[in-house]
């Protein structure tokens, strides 16, 4: 299949670095490959704010006309969200190229990567919101004739018709999605009835969530070296060396300037990260911006309300860290998702993070309490047990939830 050939447009506002600047247009160079996209060629510009008719001035304008014109590339791609007036005016300027700005290249990624109905939904819904206010109608022409009595005269403009069937479009996935999300949190009182332990990994896209996730729970996630290559939250076992069982879901990545469309979309897929016991901030050490990433993941969980929720981070891709890398907290564990000991080094790095979440217990169990000692084992993380032949108990030392009924039953066994 022949890709489509795109120029890239950026322009640097003030407040913006240079560095910045240029890890942006490549995320954007990036985000064409990943939607099947080749560069034909990128034209920048540094200004104090956006012209308000064509975002970048006129002169470059003029600059960008004649290179669509030399080039005559598919579509041209700008760097920053573009307003429905800036889109008409550069349509229209640049003659029939088509013209789409960095939101609507993202929403293309994700209607190409969605495989769940709810994944679809919630793209098609981002689409449509996005779409709705860009509708530009052509006035008279596309005026009709309204039936029945009372109703002539110029009638109702397509565009109007094309609108209200948005509207309706929008409502009706919005009621589907309600449903969907009532399903979704049946299954997620299910996990948290059951007293399962969940991790979410977290990270910015194409920071390797999806690898360490099929290597820590067996699982066959999609892995790719794309943006945005796993959409829809899968969540799978995880046995950690104790014997203990973990839940961990794999989520959809972050990005910079993700649209806002998309982020209230995909809140009910996201709501798997805020019902999460701890986090695994998983983060690309071979990015040079990998300082903006975290801190682009940051912002979104607080965004998310799942900021408070205990965090430890692992520094992905070892083999291939950047030359001026420093871990930003010492929470954390460097590996490589390609490395068969640094899976078992992050399991065991994973086992005392969540026990750090769970309370200390060191009881002494009757030995007729045989049910209780088999829940410990597979309920708890029993650290260490022994029989006690003198009192005839099970001594017991290990870490439970707080919020597992065992806690408040172990109580009375207490040493």
């Amino acid at each position: 299949m022949s890709r489509e050939q795109a120029i890239l447009v950026g322009c640097q506002l003030a407040g913006v670095d240079d560095e910045r600047f240029r890890y942006s247009m490549e995320e954007l160079a990036s985000l064409v490959a990943t939607a099947n996209g080749e560069v034909a060629a990128e034209l920048t510009q540094k200004r104090e704010a956006p012209h308000p008719a064509t975002y970048i001035g006129k002169g470059k304008t003029e600059e960008l006309a004649a290179l669509v014109k030399e080039l005559e590339p598919d579509l041209v791609v700008f760097n920053s969200e573009l307003s429905p007036s800036q889109a008409r005016n550069l349509t229209r300027m640049l003659g029939d190229v088509k013209v789409i700005d960095r939101t609507q290249l993202i929403l293309d990624i994700f209607a190409q990567r969605a495989r769940s109905k709810e994944g679809k939904l919630q793209v098609e819904l981002a689409q449509l919101e996005y779409m709705l206010p860009r509708l530009s109608g052509q006035g008279e022409a596309l005026s009709r004739l309204g039936g029945g009595i009372g109703t002539r005269g110029p009638g109702e403009t397509k565009l109007e018709t094309d609108r209200r069937h948005i509207r309706r479009r929008i409502d009706d996935i919005k009621a589907e999605l309600r449903r969907v999300a009532e399903h979704r949190g049946r299954y997620r009182e299910r996990r948290q009835k059951n007293q399962a332990f969940q991790v979410a990994l977290v990270g910015y896209t194409n920071a390797g969530k999806s690898t360490i996730f099929n290597r820590l729970t067996a699982a066959d996630s999609l892995e790719e070296n794309l943006l945005f290559a796993t959409l829809d939250p899968l969540t799978r076992k995880c046995v950690l060396p104790c014997g203990y069982t973990v839940l961990v879901t794999d989520t959809v990545g972050f990005i910079q300037d993700l649209p806002t469309a998309l982020v209230a979309a995909f809140r009910s897929t996201l709501e798997e990260v805020t019902e999460a016991d701890l986090l695994l901030h998983v983060v690309d050490s071979s990015h040079p911006d990998y300082v903006a990433h975290e801190r682009t993941v940051s912002r979104l969980l607080a965004e998310l309300g799942a900021s408070s929720i205990p965090m430890v981070t692992v520094y992905n891709k070892s083999d291939q860290k950047a030359s001026e890398f420093i871990p930003t907290t010492t929470a954390s564990i460097m590996i490589s998702a390609l490395s068969a000991a640094d899976i078992d080094r992050l399991r065991c790095f994973l086992e005392e993070a969540v026990k750090r979440q769970m309370a200390r217990y060191d009881v002494s169990i009757p030995s007729g309490e045989g049910k209780l000692l088999a829940r410990l084992k597979s309920d708890t993380i029993l650290h260490e047990w022994h029989y006690n032949e003198q009192g005839g108990t099970y001594d017991c030392q290990g870490y439970v939830l707080p919020t597992h009924p065992l806690y408040g039953e172990l109580q009375s066994f207490q040493r």
